[in-house]
């Protein structure tokens, strides 16, 4: 396994929508485990491929070092699709490996029932609340070019415009690898 550089807010390949996996090869089985290692590096508790550099739809969730969490298996999402979302909402602090230092207030369903295939290809459903849900949530909007920054009020994404423009211009300190340049695509 190897640790993988994290894309970082105005990288290209954060903007787009992500690709159907056809088929679970060697190269999407390695690209899986390093992308475990890489967001176990950075301290993450989920991580799309995009965020990567991979133009796949596949994200992880760890919750496993989560207080109340210890328990939970990881899981790996691939083609995933959000069957059904709560009118129960919440509004909980989320922050992102590929915008580092940024946390703001999310406003998301409290449930969701997604549909996904697992590393055999098999259909799953999972009904998930909380903070998996939310997770869930924050992962696959980012498989599809959506990030928590464009889900928070006008006056908050002022106030963090020149923390973005820092992040994109690569301007702070990381503490973990990053891309070095905007237009990065692994796969």
């Amino acid at each position: 396994m190897s640790l993988l550089p994290i894309t970082l807010y105005g990288d290209k390949i954060l903007r787009k929508k992500t690709n159907k996996v056809s088929d679970v090869d060697l190269e999407t089985v390695k690209l899986i485990k390093d992308m475990f290692e890489t967001m176990k590096n950075a301290f993450g508790i989920g991580l799309a491929a995009n965020q990567v550099g991979a133009d796949k739809q596949i994200f992880i969730v760890n919750l496993s070092g989560v207080e109340d969490y210890e328990d939970t298996k990881p899981i790996v999402f691939l083609n995933p699709e959000i069957i059904k979302y709560s009118d129960e909402k919440t509004v909980v602090e989320e922050g992102c490996l590929s915008i580092p230092d940024v946390r703001a207030d999310v406003e998301r369903p409290e449930k969701i029932s997604i549909k996904y295939f697992d590393t055999e290809l098999k259909e799953q459903i999972l009904d998930a609340d909380e903070l998996l849900a939310r997770v869930i949530q924050h992962e696959f909007d980012h498989l599809q070019g959506v990030l928590f920054t464009d889900l928070i009020a006008d006056d908050l994404k002022k106030k963090f415009k020149k923390d973005l423009s820092n992040i994109r211009r690569r301007k702070i300190e990381f503490e973990y690898p990053v891309t070095d340049h905007m237009d990065y695509q692994l796969l």
